[in-house]
């Protein structure tokens, strides 16, 4: 593990987060503590993180972070009112059935890869609205039966090289007709990328619904257009790219949320 620091809950703490009791409360998913971090990807976690939990806050829910590279068990419960999932290190390769040498891979916490997928199972088989952000997008997938392109090549447009900064602008186009092509308003988007990885193979339960120019997939989102499940490979949380976006994607999310609260009857609410 790595050298550095631990990441505090002070660092990624919002101001003023919400405790209202009857908010909607949302379970996030968030390595802190995996394999292989550096003082930029250390940097980049608490930013992001900050960026999400304040995001939540802003648009009025509350959240519980749960740490998946923690020995305890999840703490999801009937509390929980969506799942949301954020970045992390590689996925096992084994999971998704491939076993030779890859290229650049880091950060790989097997304990943590099922971890994550037992998070997303527990949101589908609990009918709560599921949205993956990076790895939380290439997990879900893997969850499902899909594979994940191990590295994209040292000439991937999806990142910086070099001496240039891991995040870059990317153009991404959604497809026409889909759920993210609702929520965003449009087909054609500029999302801040930084990933060596990609969605591959898809599964059978889930449909495109983004590309980038190369034809990479960077989003997915389930084919039943009654469960929300939606998956960016995007950081639509990185404060460099768009706040409208940002929103959009966020409010959508806990707009599901609170209409499927309000046909919930979930006891011990707390």
């Amino acid at each position: 593990m790595s050298a550095l620091a631990p990441i505090t809950v002070a660092e990624i703490m919002p101001t003023n987060p919400i405790d209202d009791p009857e908010a909607p409360l949302i379970g996030v998913i968030a390595p802190l503590h995996y394999p292989d971090i550096g003082e930029e990807i250390r940097a980049l976690i608490v930013r992001f993180t900050h960026s999400v939990l304040s995001t939540l806050t802003e648009l009025g829910a509350r959240f519980r972070v749960i740490e998946p590279t923690s020995e305890a068990p999840l703490p999801l419960d009937a509390a929980i009112d969506g799942v949301l999932l954020l970045g992390g290190g590689d996925m096992d390769p084994a999971l998704y059935g491939h076993h030779d040498d890859v290229p650049n891979l880091s950060g790989v916490d097997r304990r943590c890869d099922e971890r994550t997928i037992e998070a997303i199972r527990w949101g589908l088989d609990h009918r709560r609205p599921v949205f993956g952000i990076c790895r939380g997008a290439q997990a879900i997938n893997v969850a499902h039966g899909g594979t994940l392109i191990p590295d994209l090549g040292p000439n991937s447009p999806h990142r910086g090289h070099g001496d240039s900064p891991t995040f870059i602008d990317d153009p991404v186009i959604v497809e026409a007709g889909t759920r993210l092509a609702q929520i965003l308003g449009r087909t054609e988007v500029t999302v801040r990328n930084g990933h060596h990885q990609a969605v591959g193979d898809v599964a059978p339960t889930l449909r495109v619904a983004a590309r980038g120019l190369d034809g990479v997939i960077e989003a997915v989102e389930h084919r039943d257009p009654n469960i929300w499940l939606v998956g960016v490979q995007w950081h639509p949380e990185d404060t460099d790219g768009s706040a409208a976006d940002r929103k959009a994607l966020f409010s959508a999310f806990l707009a599901r949320v609170d209409a499927d609260r309000r046909i919930a009857v979930k006891p011990n609410r707390r």
